[in-house]
């Protein structure tokens, strides 16, 4: 299985203004900076938890379904399905009604089972949004304060170091905070 970004999300979790007034810093000199440290703390924490902080586009490429007809999307909370294409014997892509598939989106990872009649034998591709709500406020507070905790530890040692070896630390309390939205594996 393959998980494409298909688009970044067009918003941050966590505002500008927010992080400026979280690191105390006022103008808007290093505007550029702290917008970046937003968008790497949202990737970071994305990736420690397997969630969408903010609604995104995704796709997952995936091979044949098994017995059971479902496959996971990996990433959580799953908003819409968009599409989901099966290749068929034959390779040919046919693009499913959505009654030929079902959702059980509370699951985690949510699972997509298809019906029994659809061929699937050469792969499914299946486009989903993920994310918490169309802006900051939905997403979880502990996950919006890992956000600006990471940003205010890499914003401060910003020049200890070269830009290549960057981030060099997660900061103390960072696994704390997101650890209630972990993944959980036996």
């Amino acid at each position: 299985m393959t998980l494409v970004l298909i688009e970044p999300p067009a918003l941050e979790p966590v505002t500008l203004g927010e992080a400026k007034t979280h690191l105390r810093v006022d103008g808007s000199s290093e505007d550029s900076l702290i917008l970046s440290l937003i968008g790497a703390a949202r990737t970071h924490v994305e990736a420690e938890t397997g969630l969408a902080l903010i609604p995104q586009p995704w796709r997952r490429h995936g091979e044949c379904v098994g017995a059971d007809r479902a496959l996971t999307l990996p990433r959580h909370p799953v908003r819409q399905i968009v599409e989901v294409t099966v290749y068929d014997a034959e390779g040919a892509p046919v693009v499913l009604a959505g009654s030929q598939y079902r959702l059980d989106a509370l699951a985690r990872p949510a699972r997509l089972t298809l019906e029994p009649q659809v061929d699937a034998s050469n792969g499914v591709d299946a486009d989903f949004t993920a994310g918490f709500g169309d802006t900051g406020v939905e997403t979880p507070e502990p996950l919006k304060r890992a956000m600006l905790m990471l940003v205010a530890h890499w914003y401060e040692f910003r020049g200890a170091f070269r830009p290549a070896d960057q981030p060099v630390s997660i900061p103390p309390g960072f696994d704390r905070l997101i650890a209630h939205y972990r993944r959980m594996s036996l």
